[in-house]
């Protein structure tokens, strides 16, 4: 009698998730770090005496209607921001790379979404820890609470890209109020209201128990980027003919996109993760763009995403386009004035 050994498959997609979070938890220090040599520039610059400190350009990232404005003035006219060219370059980046790869900047790069990973493993460890769950927001109420994200996407388009002119976002580019932007948000956390303080502890809560509340549903830069990532060309395929049914794929999504019903992901909410094909067990299930031999490999994904990210990072310090042009003297007087500034 011949026995025959049967060899399970073992998925080489696994460490995906495990590298994504290393990605993600560098990117969480790198800014933390960015935050704080940008506290001491803001301490030094108010403080009128002599400044040392350098303002790091990547602040800006945390400026998306500056750069939206930025984006629109450059498509116009095409003169790049030189009052926040680092915010511009990041927005440019991540909408270059979610139409190559996804929204691999949603996944991999953003902060918010790597503290929003954290607080889903801080639910998976106490909260549905032996669950097996699939999902726990109704799919109608899911799609209202998406739309969240759109409306307000729809607001700032309305409002930035419709109602003003190029003579109206060269003013406001050009404001005090603008100059003194980053310095803004840096008060925004470091003075911080009790309202705004409560609302920052429930959106965290509410993390914890539904994956990734804030991005799913009420950030209008994921919703952006979603929407242009609906005409990337990667996405996740799956083979009806082999798969298992076991939704392991739908439990790792982040967003709990019902996977495992889908003969393709095309959705604007995935985030080019590549979470569900690490988990799927049965080989060439879940492949990207095609079935078989002929699609991606799910390791491309974010090798291509975060290359766009990193070549546009690197054109732009090389062009002159990473840091601002505004001399110190400028932002010193508009960081003086930062408590008291009123968006024109």
């Amino acid at each position: 009698m011949v026995h025959y050994r049967v060899v399970k498959w073992r998925n080489p997609y696994k460490p995906l998730p495990k590298l994504r979070g290393i990605v993600q938890a560098a990117y969480v220090l790198f800014f933390v770090l960015v935050g704080i040599e940008f506290h001491e520039f803001f301490r030094q610059a108010v403080s009128g005496g002599a400044v040392t400190a350098h303002r790091p350009p990547a602040v800006e990232g945390f400026l998306p209607i500056s750069a939206l404005m930025g984006l629109k003035r450059f498509l116009v006219t095409g003169l790049y921001d030189e009052v926040h060219p680092a915010g511009l370059t990041i927005l440019i980046a991540a909408i270059l790379s979610s139409f190559l790869a996804r929204k691999v900047f949603c996944s991999w790069v953003c902060p918010v979404g790597g503290i929003s990973r954290a607080l889903e493993w801080v639910g998976k460890k106490t909260l549905w820890k032996r669950s097996k769950r699939v999902t726990v927001v109704h799919d109608g109420v899911d799609l209202a609470l998406s739309s969240l994200k759109y409306l307000l996407l729809a607001f700032f388009f309305w409002a930035i890209v419709i109602g003003m002119d190029k003579v109206a976002i060269y003013k406001f580019m050009h404001s005090t109020y603008n100059h003194a932007a980053d310095a803004k948000m840096l008060l925004f956390f470091t003075d911080i209201s009790r309202t705004a303080a409560v609302t920052l502890i429930v959106l965290a809560a509410l993390s914890v128990v539904i994956k990734h509340f804030w991005c799913r549903y009420l950030c209008p830069y994921g919703a952006l980027l979603g929407l242009v990532s609906w005409a990337s060309p990667q996405r996740v395929v799956r083979d009806a003919e082999t798969c298992t049914d076991c939704k392991a794929c739908t439990r790792a999504c982040p967003v709990e996109i019902t996977v495992h019903k889908k003969n393709s992901v095309w959705t604007p909410e995935c985030t080019g993760c590549m979470s569900c094909v690490s988990a799927c067990p049965v080989e060439s299930c879940l492949t990207v763009t095609k079935k078989g031999k002929g699609s991606w490999s799910p390791w491309y994904v974010p090798a291509v995403g975060l290359g766009t990210i990193f070549f546009l990072w690197g054109v732009a310090r090389i062009t002159g386009h990473w840091h601002t042009d505004l001399p110190l003297s400028t932002l010193v007087d508009a960081y003086r004035q930062a408590n008291t500034l009123i968006h024109p």
